[in-house]
């Protein structure tokens, strides 16, 4: 299970910095042409952006393309983006797999369950942390929510929903990967375009989760970070005796 968590960081990259370079090819949200640049990509019009606001950046050699050159393979690499792409999501089907398997024999499963206290719970967390910073400033008492279960209700959702979007990241992916084949698949999200708008979607759903999954695993403190690697806590009675 561990080995499986881990595996996902070098995987999602790929598949993230990769997708970005096929998004370039045929980026799924599109406006009208600017009559100024003649850009119709969201993603261009951020980089023509910063390289004309940002201190340093103003010349850029290719402002459209900065986003991409920084976020993904880089443009113009459809081809070696399509292969990179399929290959960390062959490796992330066979590590997620894995992870599933591993989740329901050692029955890991249970704690991510939802469960009818959730919604009181999860209030109860978003008190407490919208709450930290002031405490910390007026160094007053903040005492942490206590629970009987492994995760709270908020980590339970992050962790129960991840799994769904990565299924429907791999769905979708089919769907797009063979959509003669799938055809049926591809109807099933109302067509082509749905369905890459929905992957690339999907790709951005990542990041409400890792980012505050990485800062408060950093806030956490070392123990916690260790836990996560070698599979146990200094701070478990089982440890301290």
């Amino acid at each position: 299970m561990r080995l499986s968590h881990w595996l996902n960081v070098p995987l999602l990259i790929g598949l993230v910095l990769s997708g970005m370079s096929i998004y370039w090819a045929a980026p799924v949200f599109q406006h009208q042409a600017d009559p100024r640049t003649g850009l119709f990509d969201p993603l261009a019009d951020v980089g023509v952006w910063l390289c004309a606001h940002v201190p340093g950046m103003h010349g850029y050699a290719s402002p459209p393309d900065w986003v991409y050159n920084h976020l993904s393979l880089g443009p113009g690499l459809l081809g070696p983006a399509l292969r990179i792409h399929w290959l960390c999501a062959y490796l992330f089907m066979l590590n997620g797999l894995v992870y599933a398997v591993g989740s329901v024999a050692g029955g890991g499963y249970r704690s991510l369950l939802p469960r009818t206290t959730d919604i009181r719970d999860a209030l109860s967390m978003l008190r407490f942390y919208v709450g930290i910073p002031f405490a910390k400033l007026t160094r007053r008492p903040w005492p942490h929510p206590q629970f009987d279960t492994k995760y709270n209700a908020l980590q339970r959702a992050a962790y129960f929903s991840v799994p769904l979007i990565a299924f429907l990241s791999v769905v979708t992916g089919w769907a797009l990967h063979k959509p003669v084949q799938l055809h049926w698949l591809v109807a099933l999200f109302g067509g082509y375009d749905t369905a890459r708008i929905l992957h690339f979607s999907l790709m951005c759903a990542y990041a409400p989760f890792l980012i505050p999954h990485l800062v408060l695993v950093l806030a956490a403190g070392w123990d916690t970070l260790r836990s996560m690697i070698v599979g146990w806590s200094a701070e478990t009675p089982e440890a301290k005796e």
